[in-house]
């Protein structure tokens, strides 16, 4: 695909993209390993939901701070803040970004499962390279192939059932309020368990010609990925340059190339 090559345009030293789903293409440094940033939580929230399939937690029982619940950590309506610290918010009234509502619910997996959250999640992820280190929310390192890995399953899921990839991109608690971290707020600020929706968000990371049901999630470490279901494709993208308004401008027209060439 023509559209993968305008990254070298892009003011990175290494940068990686493809495509997964009905046009499979990569570009740029396919081997080198990144920061995936919190691209992260989209692996760790695969991990947690084969936690929920095994089951060690449930998503609607209690965790994190009083009247919170494992859904409400994955879906940041659990009222923790960014980093770790004491509430912010009541559980379900407002959508608040938080790596710390991961490393919550990592932690409670890790408790269930007696065993490290990060070999935990090796187990889920065996057959790739990526690792886990530090924070749930952010400490993965990978290459494209790993994070191409991880959008097949998104496509066509065989580490979690179909009907539980529904439900985590589905909107939870809908009609929540919130900062879309790097976007400025949004009315509302959906999100599934662990995944960022689109649905009518402006403005937004992604391309106008994405669709509302793309979901995915990016990185301050200049990664993303997203899905469209209904254009039948994934989009992933490494950088080593941190996120900032050169995202805002390369990503969403990127998108869109991208979506033009597929269709």
């Amino acid at each position: 695909m023509d559209a993968l090559r305008q990254v070298d345009g892009w003011s990175c030293e290494h940068v990686a993209v493809g495509v997964a789903g009905v046009v499979e293409e990569t570009h740029g440094d396919a081997g080198r390993r990144f920061a995936w940033a919190s691209v992260t939580k989209l692996a760790t929230a695969v991990a947690m939901l084969v936690a929920a399939e095994e089951g060690l937690v449930e998503l609607d029982e209690p965790a994190g701070p009083p009247g919170s619940t494992f859904r409400h950590l994955l879906s940041h309506a659990s009222g923790l803040p960014f980093d770790h610290g004491p509430p912010i918010s009541r559980p379900g009234v407002r959508r608040v970004y938080s790596n710390y509502g991961f490393e919550v619910a990592a932690a409670l997996v890790e408790q269930r499962a007696e065993l490290p959250f990060a070999e935990y999640f090796a187990h889920v992820w065996q057959g790739t390279t990526a690792e886990l280190h530090g924070s749930a929310g952010s400490g993965v390192h990978g290459t494209l192939a790993d994070l191409l890995v991880l959008a097949r399953e998104l496509q066509a899921p065989t580490r979690v059932a179909p009907e539980t990839l529904a439900e985590a991109t589905a909107v939870q608690f809908p009609g929540l309020g919130g900062v879309l971290p790097g976007f400025g707020r949004q009315e509302p600020n959906d999100w599934g368990l662990g995944f960022e929706l689109r649905d009518g968000k402006a403005p937004h990371w992604t391309g106008e010609r994405n669709s509302p049901q793309t979901f995915g999630h990016f990185g301050r470490s200049g990664t993303f990925l997203w899905v469209d279901p209904a254009a039948g494709i994934a989009l992933a993208c490494l950088t080593d340059r941190p996120f900032g308004d050169w995202a805002a401008e390369e990503w969403p027209p990127f998108a869109d190339a991208v979506l033009a060439a597929v269709r």
